[in-house]
């Protein structure tokens, strides 16, 4: 399985050859340097997220002794407070409860409200870029447009909000594939010090409510049921980083999808009603989050292999992306193509919350450009993350 290399820089640049590859040799094979089983088949990742025989936890069930498994180490316990009471991270019951009462505050409404803020921060940013002319998409445009509108969702201050970015990328380190002891390190520091400071920030709409997020958290209740102070702080978090990441990730892997594909980019130009399409297909064709774990709680049977209770599957959203079985000419980038069942945004219970404000970002960013900046070209050839799990650009050069 030497094409499937998660470190090596090749294969970070261009990984579809290589899921192609494993989808030929079968539905599952073992992966020793992650322990992982590898599942890299659209139908099998599809039914897999629906699965209840798996879980993104165990501990509701076992302890890690029951499960094989060795505890995390006591000093990173603050990423793992912080982590383990998040929606994204819990099964049923716990995600059954925290989901409804998040949903009471994360309303459609809500999300619809964000739409006139949303179209007009990215016309200003881009208004920038142009008036710049040029300069990085990604720290112009597609890393303080998601940033600013989950922070304004939430009610973090604007004055407050330089740390966000930065403990984000540092806790989101912690999902890559066999972290380092330093990127660890890191993980837990912003784990405390973002804590802390929703803590104190909780605190005050407690004793001041407002009509932000924070506010609906602490008011969302069911028969008498609240949020837990943690599971506020954890919720708040995750909408952050899962708010951001993959919207930050889609903007600059989508643009310069684009700039390779400039007939694609043509159509996009001369016909603004394809965005919508142009936005599912390019999340596709390059996929922001490529990998995504479940653990084995009952034993399951892939194409005759038994995969184990205690083992762990890693579904890759990549390869399940480019399966010629349910896209036609997968690594064609078609911006018209309109049935289009990537599993971008998960499936399952765990389908991702933040979807349709994801959506209103990135049109949003896109029809900036497109109408603000119609020339704009690829100025230097950018550099990829040495992330895997988390795919993206360390930044993405324009010029007009």
């Amino acid at each position: 399985m030497a094409a499937f290399d998660p470190w090596d820089p090749d294969f970070l640049a261009d990984p579809y050859p290589a899921y192609a590859e494993l989808r030929a040799r079968g539905r599952v094979q073992y992966f020793e340097p992650t322990n992982q089983w590898l599942v890299p088949h659209h139908a099998d990742v599809s039914a897999l997220l629906r699965d209840r025989r798996l879980g993104r936890t165990y501990q509701h069930r076992f302890t890690h002794e029951d499960f094989g498994r060795t505890a995390p180490p006591p000093e990173h316990e603050p990423f793992h407070t912080l982590n383990d009471h998040g929606m994204l991270d819990l099964e049923p019951p716990d995600h059954t409860r925290i989901r409804r009462l998040v949903s009471k505050a994360f309303t459609p409404r809500t999300v619809e409200r964000l739409r006139p803020y949303v179209a007009k921060l990215a016309g200003e940013l881009v208004d920038g870029l142009v008036e710049a002319g040029g300069g990085d998409l990604l720290k112009d445009v597609a890393e303080p447009l998601p940033v600013a509108v989950i922070a304004e969702m939430l009610g973090i201050p604007e004055a407050d909000r330089a740390p966000l970015r930065p403990w984000s990328a540092d806790i989101c380190g912690m999902y890559e594939l066999n972290p380092s002891e330093e990127t660890a390190a890191r993980a837990v520091r912003a784990s405390v010090e973002f804590s802390e400071y929703l803590l104190q920030l909780i605190a005050e709409r407690r004793a001041e409510p407002g009509d932000d997020l924070i506010s609906g958290l602490i008011e969302a209740h069911d028969e008498g049921d609240r949020l837990t102070e943690q599971e506020m702080i954890s919720t708040a978090v995750l909408l952050l980083n899962a708010g951001h990441e993959a919207t930050v990730n889609a903007t600059v892997n989508g643009w310069y999808a684009l700039f390779r594909n400039p007939a694609q980019l043509a159509a996009l130009r001369a016909d603004h009603s394809l965005v919508p399409t142009a936005i599912e297909e390019l999340m596709r064709y390059d996929t922001p989050l490529q990998l995504f774990e479940r653990w084995v709680l009952d034993e399951v049977e892939i194409d005759g292999t038994t995969i184990p209770r205690g083992a762990e599957i890693a579904m890759l959203f990549g390869s399940a992306n480019h399966d010629p079985a349910v896209f036609r000419d997968p690594g064609h980038l078609d911006l018209t193509r309109g049935d289009n069942p990537h599993i971008s945004f998960s499936a399952g219970i765990h389908y991702c919350i933040g979807a349709p404000l994801a959506r209103i970002e990135l049109a949003a960013s896109m029809t900036a450009l497109l109408d603000r900046a119609p020339t704009l070209s690829l100025a230097a050839e950018p550099e990829r993350k040495p992330n895997f799990v988390i795919r993206g650009l360390e930044g993405l050069r324009v010029a007009l």
